[in-house]
């Protein structure tokens, strides 16, 4: 974790102060080399796990949050939920590699402010970080027209509701596997173990009652395509 002082240069029109929290060296030091161009944005730290995150979060008071989801132990998605139940009010801009529909709704009943995912353009991001630092929520244009139709229908989660008994890491797991990948790229792709990432298949396969890897394949495929479409 690096941090700075909230001490230093602070004046009454300073740079709004963004934190990020990802496990990824290359993509922190690209938002940073991105932000550091934003006279009225400064990157004030940088944490690579959700425990190191709330430490800085606790001590450095930033104006935004940028979060990934997918960090090393505890997800960003508890860790949302962390602060949520600590009292801690700070905006959150998720950025993440997951699909924005199978997540915008998660991470939003969970706390925060917004939703992008890691293929956006700098522009967008920019875009999303002042929008969240404005008071609003931000969700793409797509997203907003996608959640309005499933709303008008009365469906969530693509009209499977039995999706909405897994937890955030067994939905995380879920949705690789909709993707295609096997226990052994989840568990690199998740920074998990392969057998923790088996335990996670077995527990979706009791709450979505399925019988077998096939099944869940065949079952995940499906889920995976459908959030997808409009």
């Amino acid at each position: 974790m690096r941090m700075e002082s909230r001490a230093s240069g602070e004046t009454a029109q300073r740079p709004a102060r963004v934190l990020i929290i990802d496990d990824h060296p290359l993509v922190r030091a690209g938002l940073a080399q991105m932000l550091r161009i934003e006279p009225d944005l400064r990157i004030c730290g940088e944490a690579e796990d959700a425990a190191s995150g709330l430490s800085a979060i606790e001590e450095m008071k930033p104006d935004i949050v940028i979060l990934d989801i997918s960090l090393r132990g505890v997800s960003g998605l508890d860790l949302l939920k962390d602060l949520r139940a600590r009292g801690i009010e700070v905006p959150i801009l998720v950025l993440s590699m997951h699909e924005e529909s199978l997540y915008a709704e998660r991470v939003l009943r969970a706390g925060a402010k917004g939703y992008l995912m890691k293929q956006a353009a700098p522009e967008t991001v920019l875009e999303a970080i002042r929008c969240v630092l404005g008071g609003e929520i931000y969700l793409s244009e797509e997203m907003k027209a996608k959640a309005l139709r499933r709303y008008a229908r009365g469906t969530s989660d693509c009209g499977v509701p039995s999706v909405n008994s897994l937890s955030d890491r067994e939905l995380e797991v879920f949705t690789l596997i909709g993707r295609g990948q096997g226990t052994r790229q989840i568990a690199e792709t998740l920074h998990l173990s392969i057998k923790t990432v088996e335990a996670h298949r077995e527990r979706i396969k009791q709450k979505l009652d399925l019988t077998s890897a096939t099944e869940l394949l065949q079952h995940a495929t499906i889920w995976f395509q459908s959030a997808q479409s409009p």
